[in-house]
């Protein structure tokens, strides 16, 4: 039987892709029952309709009421360890998604996210400061701070960036000497780069796009650090801030006393714009979706007070904005360093699908053991982790952690299932053909649309393929028959 707007064929692709993607997981779980809430959970998350906690898993799956407690405690259980899960979904990702390649390279993508918190027993959280144009949001929250990393799939007019990992990176410094612990000293830069320089051990030789935040001299030597490994090597493009002050090579060595010199003259960047105008080369390229008049200047500069790094710095005008780009890369033009760092923008737009459509953040896991948080804390008073005595207090402060972290492994899954699905239905449906009084789409369905067609024919969809593993376990966790299936769709 075909359903609305996509032949037979086209569901079978689907859910046999949802099949092998979470099968790749099953070896990471030392208890079958464990596997199978992973499987019940991470699909739950992609037909999720509201973001009401787990019970909207139950709701939209139909489950039982009694698996309510279990699925709880799924987030909490000894049976899964994040790190395996997280390398199992990088190489599930290069195995399946149809990723996008610059040269021989794999496009990486960081960013951080701050997600405001009001529990005030939930590890991890203190005050953020947060700079945005939006005046919607505050200045100063109380919440946590992650790391996000994704991946470029699809082609130009279909980009997505499919969520790799979403760690946190601030608020458990306390923990560190704890026993079981595995926190990080480094700051959230240092974190960025080490998180990508692990996901490019499975993707092989990588390109790293970074906002302005991450261009400095600490994420810089542990770039370095990390390539002079030799296994496989990772290059970074970010952008540089308008303040930004470089060097020339130094000149010949003099004869004498002394060290060599180790720098040349200084270079403020954004007075090359004036200096260097007739040096500008103008041209026309696609950005944003829009074909674009740029003027551009290219210079290798050493960079980093100590460090002294040479890098490649790409001076851009577009429409009357000046903006500075840099790269790790010389071998990189700069009209490919400009057309890169455009990409960067869709970590953000994952975010939002992300906190719109599969609730990521909308977790609430907190322990009894974490003193209350103080919204009015002094200054040299110490936060509630400080306070956590006892190898039993710590434990369970450190599950709600892996908790966390867990919670955001699992709708990282759910969001890149969905949007590899989405990606491989361009020109097979359109987001105007599954919703209504909506602005269409002229890429890929969107997330959203898609996760709307799960929720109107997804038990039809199992109904058709009684044979998969994943029918099998959420019938088996249903109250109601095999043959109810069809009434079940909403």
């Amino acid at each position: 039987m075909s359903l609305p707007h996509f032949l037979v064929d086209d569901h079978t692709a689907m859910m046999n892709f949802i099949e092998k993607t979470l099968c790749c997981f099953e070896s990471c779980f030392s208890r079958k029952a464990a596997f199978r809430w992973f499987a019940v959970i991470t699909i739950g998350l992609m037909l999720r309709s509201d973001q009401l906690g787990v019970t909207s898993v139950i709701r939209d799956l139909a489950l039982a009421p009694g698996c309510y407690d279990s699925m709880l405690h799924f987030f909490r259980a000894s049976s899964w360890s994040l790190g395996d899960i997280r390398r199992r979904w990088f190489s599930a990702v290069r195995q399946y998604a149809p990723l996008f390649e610059e040269g021989n390279l794999r496009v990486l993508v960081g960013d951080g996210v701050k997600q405001s918190k009001e529990g005030r027993r939930m590890p991890g959280v203190k005050k953020l400061f947060q700079e945005s144009e939006n005046s919607a949001k505050p200045e100063y929250i109380h919440g946590h701070m992650f790391g996000g990393l994704g991946i470029l799939a699809g082609s130009a007019r279909s980009w997505a960036c499919i969520p790799l990992s979403i760690r946190l990176h601030d608020g458990l410094q306390a923990a560190r000497t704890w026993k079981g612990a595995s926190v990080s000293a480094a700051s959230h830069v240092v974190q960025m780069v080490e998180d990508a320089y692990q996901a490019a051990l499975t993707f092989g030789d990588s390109l790293l796009l970074l906002d302005r935040y991450f261009l400095t001299v600490p994420a810089l030597e542990k770039l370095k650090s990390l390539n002079s490994s030799g296994n496989v090597r990772m290059e970074i493009v970010t952008k540089a801030k308008k303040s930004c002050t470089a060097f020339h090579k130094p000149g010949p060595r003099k004869p004498g006393r002394g060290r060599p010199a180790k720098k040349g003259a200084a270079v403020h960047l954004k007075e090359l714009f004036v200096s260097q105008y007739g040096q500008f080369q103008e041209t026309e390229m696609e950005l944003y979706g829009k074909t674009e008049t740029i003027r551009y200047y290219s210079i290798d500069l050493l960079w980093g007070q100590k460090l002294y790094q040479e890098l490649r710095f790409v001076l851009v005008e577009m429409g009357g904005i000046q903006s500075i780009l840099a790269s790790t890369s010389l071998a990189l033009d700069p009209l490919s360093i400009i057309r890169l760092y455009s990409y960067r923008f869709r970590i953000e737009c994952t975010f939002r699908e992300l906190k719109q459509q599969t609730g990521a953040f909308c977790y609430r896991f907190w322990s009894k053991y974490l003193p209350k948080l103080s919204y009015y804390q002094k200054k040299g008073e110490p936060a509630p982790m400080e306070r956590v005595e006892g190898e039993k207090p710590r434990q369970k402060v450190l599950e709600a952690v892996r908790a966390i972290e867990m919670h955001m492994a699992l709708s990282c899954i759910a969001m890149g299932i969905l949007q590899s699905l989405s990606i491989c239905c361009i020109g097979k449906a359109s987001s105007r053909q599954l919703r209504y009084q909506r602005t269409p789409s002229r890429g890929r369905v969107s997330e959203a649309a898609l996760m709307h067609y799960f929720r109107k024919h997804f038990f039809r969809l199992l109904g058709q393929k009684p044979e998969l593993y994943i029918t099998q376990i959420i019938h088996g966790l249903q109250e109601e028959p095999e043959e109810q299936w069809d009434s079940l769709a909403s």
